[in-house]
């Protein structure tokens, strides 16, 4: 078989897998067969998993002394979609895995397989992008009903596991922020991901070997999970380094100190920041409020438990000024922000074995982001496209093969450019054919250098 004849079959077969997702295909009590005759591990569960007892290890060894990786549990659910259980299942692992602190924690993943298998299992690992404080809205509560205001992220995804489905990959969706919510976190989205494939290749339900070719996939936030696992898996699960055959990313967060610089005071984009204060926060285990001021702490309050889906846009024209006090005028004059900031630099934690397709837009202005603020430019309206270049630099540097494309499109418009691209790309790298490199022809970007904590006005 030519390697791109899946992927020409995409488009032919993609309303057929659309409309099982969607159920327009389902044969009335199809579902309800399926479950009745499988038994109880198939039936609905709660969409809440801060009450779901799947979510609780209650075993009586400590965490602390079993392997990160080690499933704990395994139950096999339909696939949903608002709420509608479809004709897929998914496999959902509760794992060992460790908090950006080092502490043991658990945390889920999904395994999703395809309809038809043809030649050998290869897998994705599928970084969401859900972006939310709510752990209603991760993957594994969506699939398995969660109907949460933020859940609808997860729908449009669900929807777009068809191509990777239809060319027979096996799809592995970990909740990378974790069973806290811990938005913004990029090291800990890394290793829940990593985590995620070493319970998915010890699960006889999963179908997957330490064999297994493995692909890394994601967008945003799923950019998020997929670049710091591509990093970390090294030094972190070298055995998963070596079933890693690319990875494939687009609208990448590089350098977030700068981030919330590009974002501060614009129209769309704005409402991450305090997101990203609650997120860092649960992360890190660490109190912000002290450096907030009264307005700053009803923010963070009232976006507890909040999606991305619910700030974009509510927010507009909202700083670093308006949150905090007067005596501390950035982000980094807190000690323990620009600390944090820096340990989330990528490239800072190692460097991926195997090569990248990075795609950045930098049409930010079309959602209100403007590209002219000294030392940042141009971005999609949350990314910023010279440090995207700068991390494809570095990398080339240390001999990793990258493709570099760069358009002229939003964060939101340019995903849709980025997914039949980045697929096509996967393929060629399980296929075996050589990774294509833009090294010699990527233009500078913007110093990864960490920031240095700024003094504050007290």
């Amino acid at each position: 078989m030519n390697v791109f004849t899946p992927v020409r079959r995409i488009l032919g077969l993609l309303a057929i897998l659309a409309g099982l997702l969607a159920g327009s295909l389902t044969v009335p009590g199809a579902v309800s067969a399926v479950t009745s005759a499988t038994g109880p591990a198939l039936a609905a569960r709660s969409a809440d998993p801060l009450s779901d007892p799947f979510y609780d290890y209650d075993g009586k060894r400590p965490l602390a002394q079993i392997k990160p990786g080690t499933v704990l549990k395994t139950r096999t659910v339909p696939v949903h979609v608002a709420g509608v259980p479809l004709l897929l299942q998914t496999v959902q692992l509760l794992y060992r895995s460790t908090g950006q602190t080092g502490r043991p924690t658990v945390n889920v993943t999904s395994v999703v397989r395809p309809l038809v298998q043809v030649g050998p299992v290869k897998a994705v690992a599928y970084g969401s992008a859900y972006d939310s404080l709510n752990p209603a809205d991760q993957p594994s509560a969506v699939l398995a009903g969660s109907t949460s205001p933020g859940a609808s992220a997860v729908y449009g995804e669900t929807l777009a596991l068809a191509p990777l489905l239809l060319a027979g990959y096996t799809v592995v969706i970990a909740d990378t922020q974790g069973q806290e919510a811990a938005f913004g976190a990029g090291p800990l989205y890394g290793i829940n991901t990593l985590d995620s494939l070493r319970a998915a290749t010890q699960s006889p339900a999963a179908g997957l070997t330490t064999s297994t070719k493995i692909g890394l996939f994601g967008y945003s936030g799923g950019a998020i999970a997929t670049e710091w696992a591509a990093e970390l898996a090294p030094s972190y699960a070298p055995e998963i380094a070596k079933q890693i055959v690319g990875s494939a990313m687009g609208g990448v967060l590089v350098h977030p100190a700068r981030n919330l610089d590009y974002i501060d005071g614009s129209r769309v984009w704005a409402g991450v920041l305090p997101m990203a204060l609650i997120g860092l926060s649960r992360a890190y285990d660490v109190d912000l409020t002290p450096y907030l001021n009264r307005y700053g702490r009803e923010l963070l309050d009232k976006l507890e438990d909040d999606s991305i889906l619910n700030v974009l846009g509510r927010y507009p024209g909202l700083a670093w000024d308006d949150l905090a006090k007067p005596e501390y005028p950035a982000p980094e004059s807190v000690p323990e922000l620009a600390d944090i900031a820096n340990e989330l630099i990528m490239s800072t934690g190692g460097t991926p074995s195997s090569p990248l397709f990075v795609v950045q837009g930098t049409g930010g202005y079309l959602e209100g982001t403007p590209g002219n603020k000294p030392g940042i430019g141009p971005g999609d309206g949350v990314m910023v496209a010279g440090d995207v270049r700068s991390l494809a630099r570095e990398y080339c540097d240390r001999a990793v093969k990258v493709e570099y494309r760069q358009n002229g499109l939003s964060h939101v418009s340019a995903a849709a450019v980025w997914v039949p691209q980045a697929l096509l790309w996967l393929q060629q790298r399980f296929a075996g054919l050589p990774a294509p490199s833009d090294c010699g022809s990527i233009p500078p970007g913007n110093p990864l250098t960490p920031v240095t904590a700024a003094p504050s006005a007290s």
